[in-house]
This record gives C-alpha cells, structure tokens and sequence, in this order.
C-alpha cells in the first residue's frame, strides 16, 4: 500500500491518482474514474473531482492509496 500525505484538507481524485503514478496522465486518471476502476473505502467512486481526505483508502489498477 502506497501512503501519500496531504497537507491540505483534501485533494481531488483525479489529481491523487496522477501524483501516486496509478495514472499516467489526467486523461488516464478521468477514464479510470468513469469506467469505475476506482474504489473510495471499499466503493466505487465515478467523481472525479471528489475530495479525498486524510484517512480514506483509494483503490485502482490493483494499487491502493492511503492518504495521511
């Protein structure tokens, strides 16, 4: 599991899958979104721009994020 600290409130989802290098680009980050390749703590997340926040899981390609 990768760990990725904020220190912000949150980050969006599409930028969180780019910085962690899930996504090679922002394009591949939105399709992985929209295909529901993505899961928020378990579930299926289709926002792209949802707001990640410190404590949250995020899964997609078999990799997961946690976010510290």
């Amino acid at each position: 599991m990768i760990t990725f600290e904020i220190d912000t409130e949150y980050i969006e989802l599409i930028k969180l899958l780019k910085a962690t290098r899930i996504a090679d680009s922002g394009a591949m980050a939105k399709i992985l979104v929209e295909n529901g390749e993505v899961t928020r703590n378990g579930e299926p997340e289709f926002r792209k721009r949802a707001k990640i926040t410190k404590g949250e899981i995020i899964t997609a390609l078999g990799q997961s994020v946690k976010v510290v």
